[in-house]
């Protein structure tokens, strides 16, 4: 790892700041699910933190990421993805990867797709009854 800042530092910094004030705010729904309000975390905040690492994955090859780069990806998808459950009124206590995040947006084209493939929330329905 590298200890140089990648192009992508300012990016990855203002993630961290914005989910920082976002956890900072956020005030549990009365009522959940607030699946707007999830869905705002997920295209404001866990999409454009996924595509950091796509973006650089895909167009600049070799690029090396300093390490409080990576600690700073990972607490912001993480962060993110626990604001996304507790919007469903679930505690999630999230340890991904933004590789295997990425590698999951990759396949769905779908941020809520691979949060909820991460989370398992929303649970799945129950099968119906015949």
């Amino acid at each position: 790892m590298s200890e140089t800042p990648s192009a992508y530092a300012d990016r990855i910094r203002s993630l961290a700041q914005q989910y920082r004030s976002d956890r900072a705010d956020f005030e549990p729904p009365a009522d959940p699910p607030a699946q707007e309000r999830a869905m705002e975390y997920l295209r404001e905040g866990l999409g454009p933190t996924v595509m950091v690492y796509v973006d650089a994955r895909a167009n600049d090859w070799g690029v090396e990421f300093a390490e409080w780069e990576f600690e700073r990806l990972h607490e912001t998808l993480n962060g993110y993805l626990e604001l996304y459950t507790r919007c469903y009124g679930v505690e999630h206590d999230a340890d991904y990867t933004v590789r295997n995040a990425a590698e999951l947006l990759i396949d769905t084209h779908n941020i809520k797709d691979v949060a909820a493939m991460l989370t398992h929330v929303p649970g799945r329905p129950a099968p119906a009854d015949d």
